[in-house]
């Protein structure tokens, strides 16, 4: 009798040791799916970006010279949700998503400074002062970087209020955490940063006063050029790089529509053709046109729309808007690369994981994880 009981036991000791090691495997299995979509993922698709090349000769008659080249990160709409919108769930898989993608791009593509084009956060406008600071403090958690990478960050409508929303304080709020500098120069380059929320040109206080550092700004640019030439009416004072400027704004220069704008990222087929409502959808045709008389860019970089477009303004100035960084505006989000020297530019574009990739990924992996498990009971 004791000799067919142990019998039995050894019969059932090898099945459960087999459904034991399946179980230890399935949850290898899950672990390894987890750790390709929330890590590695990124570094397989950002790790096929390359900076874009550009002439570092540049000419002075017969003498040549070697440019500097600066590697610039441009990124748009990144809407961190606030207390009011969004479900948790949403919040949580969105920031994690950017962070990934940002930190990512930081060691990979190793950038000398990263500039954001507004609507940091989605619920700035209306945002009370604890909410904001919780925001702020999000923000500074996804987006850390090394104190030799600066972070450049212009103002858009849902961080400071569409015009009719906007007042000092938000404003203010907003330049005391990113600072409200205009012009920013480095290794020869002139930046041009502008508060397109502003510019509405009615004459309000906010409006006035950005209008007024525009001038300013467009003042010091002209000056730098006519002494470069060897006028003195500038003045005593630091001179800038002689270097048409890049201008970087969130919403965009006039256009009727993105009815001329193509690409994957670009707006759908049938969002094309509607027309853009001015100082709501882009700026207005006088803003545009003063933006691009006083400060004579060589280069426009924009947010707001979330799409990809390219477009020319008078034939000569091109205009960039930079996608949405989020997976929330966007199921292919993405950067902007450039390499900038003070007489030329290149730029290209790198695409972040899809959203549908992923959640393709998981749906197998469930259903995979289900039809073993489903196997192991009835072996049980």
């Amino acid at each position: 009798m004791a000799m067919i009981e142990v019998g039995f036991e050894r019969q059932n000791f090898h099945p459960l040791k087999r459904k034991s090691a399946l179980l230890l495997k399935l949850i290898a299995v899950v672990f390894a799916v987890l750790l390709f979509c929330e890590f590695l993922i990124y570094y397989l698709v950002i790790f096929q970006c390359n900076w874009p090349e550009v002439k570092t000769t540049a000419y002075d008659g017969e003498q040549a010279s070697h440019e500097p080249v600066l590697k610039a990160m441009f990124l748009a709409d990144t809407h961190l949700l606030g207390e009011f919108l969004g479900h948790w769930l949403d919040k949580l898989r969105r920031e994690w998503q950017m962070e990934r993608a940002f930190q990512t791009a930081l060691w990979l593509l190793q950038p000398e400074v990263v500039f954001i084009l507004g609507d940091v956060f989605d619920e700035g406008k209306w945002s009370t002062p604890e909410a904001w600071a919780d925001d702020v403090e999000r923000f500074q958690k996804m987006f850390r970087h090394p104190s030799h990478v600066q972070l450049k960050v212009v103002a858009g409508n849902h961080d400071i209020g569409f015009h009719y929303e906007m007042n000092t304080y938000k404003v203010e709020r907003f330049e005391k955490v990113f600072s409200s500098e205009r012009l920013f120069s480095w290794k020869g380059i002139n930046f041009v940063m502008v508060n397109s929320v502003a510019l509405n040109g009615d004459g309000c206080g906010i409006c006035s006063e950005a209008e007024a550092e525009l001038i300013e700004v467009s003042h010091r640019l002209n000056c730098s050029r006519e002494q470069a030439h060897g006028s003195r009416r500038c003045g005593p004072g630091p001179l800038l790089p002689v270097s048409a400027p890049v201008l970087l704004q969130h919403y965009p220069l006039y256009r009727r529509s993105d009815a001329n704008c193509s690409g994957d990222d670009a707006a759908p087929p049938e969002e094309r053709d509607i027309p853009f409502k001015e100082n709501y959808d882009v700026l207005s045709r006088e803003a545009s046109q003063k933006l691009l008389w006083w400060l004579q860019p060589r280069l426009v970089l924009s947010g707001h729309t979330h799409s990809a477009c390219e477009v020319h303004h008078g034939g000569r100035v091109p205009e960039l808007s930079v996608p949405s960084f989020s997976w929330r505006n966007r199921n292919n989000p993405s950067f902007i690369m450039g390499s900038i020297t003070p007489t030329d530019y290149a730029l290209s574009k790198c695409y972040l994981p899809r959203e549908d990739v992923v959640l393709v990924i998981y749906c197998g992996a469930e259903s995979l994880f289900y039809s073993a498990f489903s196997s192991l009971e009835l072996k049980m």
